[in-house]
């Protein structure tokens, strides 16, 4: 079973066979799938499953936190299973690939003082761009 079904499973989401292809489609380490893309690999799981069915889905999964949606430069949105474990993104500015990436250090303690404009910080998003190798 893939680890996105067993954290599914152990909260008690109800496993649909529609739910659980979507929750298929979107397991793995560096899968950043769109909302289409989804759809079009769970239609070819799951013939009958509509795009209506895949976007409410994925709508439950981002608000359990299971997922989390990523935005680049415009594009279409896309799905991140591994919105449980810290990690930023590594964006390719040409074909918009994304890879996960775990940074060291604490990415918190990089904003100074005098930056933080007497905000508590709580969290950090980093998006890193480049060139992947197929485009550089």
């Amino acid at each position: 079973m893939s680890d996105l079904l067993e954290r599914l499973r152990g909260r008690g989401w109800r496993m649909t066979s529609q739910r659980r292809v979507v929750a298929e489609v979107l397991d793995g380490d560096h899968v950043h799938l769109t909302a289409d893309e989804v759809h079009a690999r769970a239609a070819a799981r799951l013939p009958e499953i509509s795009r209506a069915t895949v976007y409410n889905t994925l709508g439950e999964l981002v608000v359990l936190g299971e997922v989390s949606e990523v935005a680049t430069d415009g594009r279409a949105k896309r799905y991140d299973p591994n919105g449980h474990t810290p990690h930023q993104h590594l964006v390719c500015s040409g074909c918009g690939s994304i890879r996960d990436v775990r940074p060291t250090g604490n990415l918190l303690a990089g904003l100074p003082q005098e930056e933080r404009f007497g905000f508590t910080l709580s969290a950090v998003e980093v998006t890193y761009r480049g060139l992947c190798p197929d485009c550089a």
